[in-house]
């Protein structure tokens, strides 16, 4: 990681040369939670990638989770993972599914 780039753009930028998703969105959350301003511990990820065909859910979890070891190593507290197949988005598109994360300890909205 350069000196200027966030965790946020390094979390983007490993998760689209890994899985090359058809739709990623990666979350700085951290403002939810009582962490000084600025703060890049918290992330929610939502990504659909075609890796992701034939693998339970845990697997997914476990594959990102590798991936972004020395960011979970290195200050990042949470990681809210929501991976998909092309298939379950297509579902979750049709059903309206949000994909919100509550306010924790005080943070703000």
């Amino acid at each position: 990681m350069s000196e200027h780039e966030t965790v946020e753009q390094v979390i983007l930028e490993k998760l689209t040369q890994t899985f090359n998703p058809s739709f990623l969105s990666v979350e700085n959350e951290s403002h939810r939670h009582n962490v000084p301003a600025h703060s890049e511990t918290h992330f929610k990820v939502i990504m659909v990638s075609d890796v992701f065909d034939g693998m339970r859910a845990v697997a997914r979890h476990q594959k990102v989770y590798a991936l972004l070891q020395e960011q979970l190593d290195g200050g990042v507290h949470a990681l809210a993972l929501h991976l998909f197949t092309s298939e379950e988005w297509q579902v979750k598109q049709q059903t309206g599914t949000e994909f919100a994360s509550p306010n924790c300890r005080g943070g703000e909205a």
